[in-house]
């Protein structure tokens, strides 16, 4: 069985439809069940965009990939920074 990765945009959609569907008075299993998605996926989902709407989950995600962009300059530039160290000690 091949997994579905699911978009941000469609996570908070699928949330909306459970919380309609538990409010028009299906229990929460039975609305989850109905979304096609496994109970754990929907209670992981909950924790991470529990509260959010479409756009700001499109922003979580640029700013999430601009934070990793980021990282990975800073390792670099610590990185280049201890070769330059070790280099002006005479330790190669």
């Amino acid at each position: 069985m091949s997994k579905k990765r699911h978009t941000a945009e469609e996570i908070v959609a699928k949330l909306r439809q459970v919380d309609v569907l538990t409010a028009q008075g299906r229990s929460v299993v039975e609305a989850i069940r109905s979304i096609g998605v496994t109970e754990v996926s929907y209670y992981r989902w909950r924790s991470e965009y529990g509260g959010l709407r479409s756009d700001q989950v499109k922003r979580l995600k640029e700013l999430e990939a601009e934070n990793a962009r980021l990282r990975r300059a800073v390792s670099d530039l610590t990185l280049d920074k201890m070769i330059l160290k070790e280099a002006a000690k005479g330790n190669f």
